[in-house]
């Protein structure tokens, strides 16, 4: 359990009448072990691992299994619904609720996608929450890499010295986005051609993880993984 929290939250609001098709799955494999545009305006260059369809922008979405799946083959989720001006209507759906109930793996979507204009090492996991209630994650994903299939033996370190609310909260239908750097020094190391992400380690086992394949493999050194914000940018400066 760690023992440090961020000082600041961030929140996607979610308004009236909003439905998200979106594929409810699981997160990466933490043992196993990006800054212009939102990856849901830009196409990304990074295809879906397995035979899975990709999706129209390009990005894939994985299950708890690893097996991917494509958004048009999802259910269609109806978030709980707010009120004028984006305020809550139920205690459900709130930043408080989410603090104190940790997201399912069953509940999220998770993605790998390089949004046009990032530097060529760097890539956005974006983790969705398909649920009808908010949820809280740990503050960054667990990234981890492969090889052919086989782990590389090298995970994404995340900023320190953290501390703050108790999680970061992802309401109905809202997107918590992370950056991950492969190389951030321009290094030698091993070709990574998967990532292995598991959304909150904090609390969920190494089996909700997921592997997400590279469609263009990078050089792993000293990778860096930056923490959960509402979207590509904030993401991006967040390490």
């Amino acid at each position: 359990m760690r023992t440090y929290r961020l000082r600041t939250t961030a929140l996607a609001t979610v308004t009236a009448g909003l439905a998200l098709a979106l594929t409810a799955c699981g997160g990466g494999s933490h043992s196993a072990a990006g800054p212009a545009a939102d990856p849901a305006t830009t196409k990304s260059t990074d295809k879906p691992a397995s035979t899975g369809t990709v999706t129209p922008s390009g990005e894939g979405a994985a299950s708890s299994t690893g097996k991917v799946t494509g958004t048009g083959t999802g259910t269609t989720v109806t978030p709980a619904k707010a009120g004028a001006g984006g305020k809550d209507t139920g205690s459900t759906t709130g930043d408080a609720y989410a603090y104190t109930h940790p997201c399912s793996a069953r509940n999220l979507t998770v993605k790998v996608t390089s949004p046009a204009g990032t530097p060529a090492t760097v890539r956005v996991i974006t983790v969705t929450n398909n649920g009808s209630t908010s949820c809280g994650l740990d503050y960054f994903p667990t990234v981890g890499f492969s090889a052919k299939g086989g782990a590389l033996g090298l995970q994404a370190t995340a900023p320190g010295g953290l501390g703050g609310a108790p999680a970061y909260p992802v309401r109905p239908g809202a997107t918590a986005y992370a950056a991950v750097n492969l190389n951030p020094t321009a290094g030698s190391g091993p070709v990574a051609d998967e990532v292995n992400v598991l959304a909150d380690e904090e609390h969920m086992p190494n089996a909700d993880g997921v592997n997400l394949r590279l469609a263009k493999p990078g050089t792993v050194a000293h990778p860096k993984v930056g923490l959960y914000r509402t979207n590509t940018r904030d993401a991006l400066n967040a390490f």
